[in-house]
Parts: structure tokens; sequence; C-alpha cells
């Protein structure tokens, strides 16, 4: 069987210029395969689409929508996990419509969300399905944020009907530069920003990831991941449907409930390609610990664990690797990379055949932005001996180019220092929409000096290259400023989380604020119930000051201990810092107890 991979290779990419090209490609060369399977729970079967069945429901939606007159235009899909997301997906695509996905609100806050990205999606219009429809009516029926908005139930449309088939019976075809999907930011206080993706993008980014880990005829897709985040819609959705695999999808709350079941569905269904952030292994790694995973479990066909979306940290690849060599998990499988919705989603990314490969540096010169090496430490861990792990996040393939730049000059940074990450290439999206000024400043930057009229995407990241590799080293407007000297949250946080064992990965932020005197240091951590009642917000306080100060040499002004699910986070999981310290600043946050200032 031809797959979208060799037809790209023979030159076809004008007869598959866009998603709906290549789902009815696969709807009439394999209409019988699997294309997605949602499991319950993470774990059985419960929804199953074939690309004929995928294609027809498509169709009818898509019918359903241009008779509404919403073809050309925008609609918000709010959708929980599961198969009708997609088939409304690409139903919107064959009417070209442009959605764009938002987490389902489960209150007021997340609603106002959704209402600012209709507001700035200039649309009215929210697809999604009755269970969600019903609810959100009963809760916030007389909510001003649901004023005005049309809630339309797509898994109430008939089985039957018309359909809408692109570049069939005069149904215009999507262009390649026609806008796919608008991407909304996760963003931190102020209004979302919608990433405006074309088809080309998508196709784009597809193409490159094929050729940095290679799709065979034999491989499956496994996702936990958000629909609506971007790397959640390429290895749950696009990548799947380009390359002609299987995917088996579940719902993040069932892996988040108990982590394993994502290791259990790769072992089930013998998974070839997953992705998640650093925190998804790290928390696999505590249950295995904890004897919480099958004796049963067997990963040996597991050759892409993609890891991105948020810092990647070494000492969590060594304990991942350590802890399912013997469920034959390889080494080399862990794959590194770096990537952002204003690119599609991958910019760099660590090759299959090569084991992940960190750089020791001097955390002293790293925080004067310069890259000094190091050989590793005897004693593991970050910050041991005044040297950190910076992980590779890999390297860009065909025509993506990676640059580092002096984000003050736009000279490119001279080798051995630190600068922003910029991007050129086919992925780099259109810009945002509605948004001219901040889409010139951020997807039309140009190098200063350099003749070729070539632009780059400001990725506001920090890092530097090192034989072609890419190393992140922070995010730009996030970086604490000492003394003189940068230091990165991360890195701070990574100490705060070590302070007690009762902690989990992802729970705390950094950042600084100005009282008036001086930029003081503060550290947010959230708590469960049992760290709050042994050690106790006091104690763990202490701990985390005594943990940053070995690390880094930081003295932290002010601990606030936040009990859990209280701490500021994107859609995706990320810690918001930026949200966290204006909550900071108003006395907005929920404190689990004082823990004080030291004096």
């Amino acid at each position: 069987m031809t797959t979208i991979s060799d037809a790209f290779v023979a030159g076809a990419t004008g007869q598959l210029s866009s998603l709906p090209a290549v789902l009815r490609a696969r709807a009439v060369n394999q209409p019988d395969d699997t294309a997605h399977v949602f499991l319950e729970n993470g774990e059985r079967p419960r929804d199953t689409a074939t690309y004929r069945e995928l294609h027809e429901a498509a169709g009818r939606r898509a019918a359903h929508l241009v008779s509404a007159g919403l073809d050309g235009g925008t609609a918000v899909l709010m959708y929980p996990a599961g198969l009708e997301f997609v088939r409304t997906l690409l139903g919107c695509m064959y009417a070209r419509v442009t959605g764009a996905p938002v987490p389902v609100p489960n209150r007021e806050r997340s609603l106002e969300r959704v209402r600012r990205i209709a507001d700035d999606a200039d649309t009215l219009v929210v697809l999604t399905t009755s269970e969600v429809r019903d609810d959100l009516t009963q809760r916030f029926g007389n909510s001003p944020l649901l004023a005005g908005l049309t809630l339309v139930a797509t898994d109430t449309l008939p089985a039957r009907g018309p359909m809408v088939e692109p570049g069939v019976a005069g149904a215009p075809a999507p262009e390649p530069s026609d806008i796919a999907l608008l991407q909304y930011t996760s963003g931190s206080t102020g209004s979302p920003k919608g990433v405006m993706v074309s088809h080309a993008n998508f196709l784009g980014n597809v193409h490159e990831t094929d050729a940095l880990w290679p799709c065979r005829p034999d491989d499956v897709f496994i996702s936990w991941l958000p629909h609506f985040h971007d790397m959640g819609m390429l290895f749950g959705i696009v990548m799947p449907l380009w390359s002609g695999r299987p995917a088996y999808l579940m719902a993040p709350e069932a892996f988040i409930r108990r982590p394993s079941r994502w290791l259990e569905a790769i072992s089930r269904f013998r998974g070839t390609h997953s992705a998640a952030p650093s925190f998804a292994y790290e928390l696999c790694v505590r249950e295995a610990e904890r004897g919480e995973v099958s004796g049963e479990l067997e990963l040996s066909a597991w050759r892409v664990a993609a890891n991105g979306a948020e810092p990647v940290r070494w000492g969590v690849i060594q304990d991942f690797v350590r802890a399912f060599a013997p469920r034959g998990f390889r080494p080399e499988a862990m794959c590194p990379g770096y990537g952002l919705a204003e690119n599609t989603l991958k910019a760099s990314g660590s090759p299959e055949t090569t084991e992940p490969a960190a750089l020791w540096v001097s955390a002293e010169a790293l925080y004067e932005n310069r890259v000094e090496l190091r050989p590793a430490p005897e004693r593991p861990g970050a910050g041991s001996e005044g040297v950190l792990p910076l992980v590779g996040c890999g390297i860009s393939v065909m025509d993506t180019r990676l640059c580092i730049v002096d984000p003050a000059t736009r000279l490119p940074a001279p080798p051995g220092t630190v600068g922003e990450i910029w991007i050129n290439g086919p992925c780099v999206a259109a810009g945002y929409r509605g948004r001219p000024d901040e889409s010139r400043e951020t997807f039309r930057a140009r190098v200063a000096g350099d003749s070729t009229g070539r632009t780059f995407l400001r990725t506001g990241d920090l890092g530097f290259l090192h034989h072609g590799e890419l190393y992140v080293t922070g995010r730009l407007k996030d970086v604490i400023i000492r003394k003189g000297r940068n230091f990165y949250p991360q890195d701070i946080e990574l100490s705060v989380e070590r302070s007690d064992a009762g902690l989990r990965p992802n729970c705390s932020a950094a950042f600084s604020v100005d009282d008036g005197m001086a930029e003081l240091l503060v550290v947010v951590v959230e708590a469960d119930g049992r760290v709050l009642r042994k050690p106790g917000p006091e104690v763990l306080a202490q701990r985390v000051r005594a943990a940053v100060y070995e690390s880094q040499r930081l003295t932290v002004d002010d601990v606030v201990v936040v009990r859990r699910g209280s701490l500021p986070k994107t859609s995706s999981g990320k810690v918001q810092r930026r949200a966290c310290r204006d909550r900071y600043a108003k006395g907005a946050l929920s404190v689990a107890a004082p823990a004080g200032r030291d004096g």
C-alpha cells in the first residue's frame, strides 16, 4: 500500500495539499482500516472510526455547516476527549470553517477564557456535544459569558444525509495557504492569541516529523494529550491521519489518575509513537518505584518517546530509562524535542537512532549567558559541584532552520553564548489572528545585517547550538535577574520539587517581584493534604529555602504554600508563572497557611 510519505516522495504534493485531501485519499485506498480508537478510562475501546467512516462523518458535518452559512467562517470547538472532536474538526476543514479548539470549561474563569477566544475569533458559534451543551446551559445559563453564543451539538446530527466532499461536485477544496486551525496559545494573564495554522503548515510539520522519526507500515500512535493542545493535535490526530497508521486516544484525566494506563496502552496495542511532557515520564517513574506498574508491561515496540512541551530534565530521562529498560524500553527511544504552536509544533528533535545527549555546563557562566562545558560530576543531580545538565533537543531537519540571536541587537549570538531561538521554515504559522503588529514583531523578524530578506519566528525562548544540536536554557521573559546574573526559574523549581519527597513534579513557580525597594525572589509551591499535615507548611518552606540556596546560592525572599490544584496552569498543564506573580501581587493566591518572609 502506498503511504502518504511515499506519495510525498513521489512528488504527489499537488494532490495532497490539505488534510481533507489526505483523508479522502485514505477513504479511497484503505477505507476499512482503523483510523482512530478512543479508550474508555484509558483501557477499553469505546469508539472506533475507520477512514471511510471518518470521511463520511466529516462530510455530513460539513454539509450541515455549509447549510448554516458557516463555510468560510470560524467556530469554537469545545469537546471532551473522544472521537466526536476528530469528526467535527475534519468536518470543519471539509467546509472550510476555521476551527478554534478549546477545553470544556469547568468553572466560570475557564468559561471566560472560552468567551475571549470566541470574541477574538469573531464567532458566536460553539460546536460541542449534547452533554456538554446541556451541562453548560444548566450551570451557566444566566451568565453573560454565554449570551449570544449558539451551542451546536454535532453528535445529534443525522447519521445519514448529504455530504460535502472538497473538490467534488463543485465543493471548493482548501488551498494550502488556507487557515486550517486557530491554535490558541495558553497565554498567562492577557487575552489569548490565535495562531493561524495553515494546511501547508500542518503538512510541512508532519513531513518533517516523518523525516526525523519515520513511520513504518505497522506503526501505532498512542496519545493521552489534550486534543486542543498542539502536541496532542499533531501526535493524536494529524500525524496518524497523514501516515495512515491507527491512533489510540485516551482522556488526559485517565492518565493523570493513573499514569501507568498510558504505558499499559502502549504495551497492549504495541504503540510505536507517543509523546508527552517531561512531568509525565516522571509520574510513570514514581508509579514504578511504588510497585504500581503491571508486571506484564512490555515496551519494546516503543520507538519514539517524544519528550517536549516543557523543559526536558536529564534526571527524569535517566530514571525513566533505568525503570523501564527491564520492560524492553530502549534508551534511544527517548527522543527529546523542541517546538511551539507558532511553528505548528516540532522545530527540532533527537533521532530515534541515538541516545539522548546532555551537556554539563558551568552554572556560574550560564548565569552570565555564557556556555562553558564541564565534565559530568561524580555526584549526580542538577547544581552538583557548580554544574548543570542541559538536555539536547535534537536537530532541525529538511527546510527548517534554527538561528541563535542576541535579542537586544538582533545580531547572531557569538559562539559559546546564549541567545534567543529564531526559526525559519515551512512550519512557521502565518501569524496571530487580528494582531498585525504582534504578528510582524513575532513572525517576521529579520537578523540584523542579513541581506537575504529571510524572516524568522521569534520564539521568546533562550538557548544555544552545539555541534548542530539545540539546547534550550529558559524563557526570555521568565529569566530572574539577581545581582546582575541570570537565573532560570525551571532550575529553581526543580530544586523546590526535590526539597521534599511528597511534592509532585510541575508543582511550583519561581518568579521575581519588585516591592519598590528591591527585586524579591518568590517561590509558590503546591502541596497536597498529606504534605500539609506532615511536614507542614512552615517546615516545607524551610526545606524549600534550604534546597534553593544549596543548589543555586540564592536566598528565597518569600515562600507561599498553596493547596494542590490552586497553582495557575495553562490548559495543557504548564505552570503560568506570570499569572502566579499577578495573583501573588494581588494577594489572590489560595494560601494553605502563612509561611512567612525571612526577616
